[in-house]
């Protein structure tokens, strides 16, 4: 299980297929500053931030390989961090899950 760490303190435990993920979409908003609400659960609460540029963030994966990106599901969360809501996790798209080639996390960027 990975982590996503927002500003040091809030923790919240992810696997590291669905962090990786989070982690595109997160960057490239704050890559072209851009603030938004995040909204993430596990099993024990439920996490609402404000995140901006200035926001220290941190992306923890317990694996040490990167997992292959589904292109589908980093556009439907960008999408919801553009909207209203902010940036919730959605369920991963079944249709091409696990079928696209391995992608780099950070440097693919997904234009939204």
């Amino acid at each position: 299980m990975g982590r996503f760490v927002y500003d040091r303190d809030a923790t919240v435990e992810m696997d590291d297929r669905t962090l990786a993920h989070l982690q595109v979409v997160i960057i490239n908003k704050l890559r072209r500053q851009e603030s938004f609400a995040l909204t993430l659960r596990d099993d024990q609460r439920t996490l609402s931030v404000w995140v901006c540029p200035q926001t220290a963030v941190q992306f923890v994966y317990s694996g040490n390989r990167h997992p292959t990106l589904n292109r589908e599901w980093i556009e439907e969360l960008a999408v919801s961090a553009n909207s209203m809501g902010g940036l919730r996790l959605l369920p991963e798209p079944s249709a091409v899950a696990h079928h696209e080639p391995a992608t780099p996390i950070v440097e693919e960027a997904v234009a939204t």
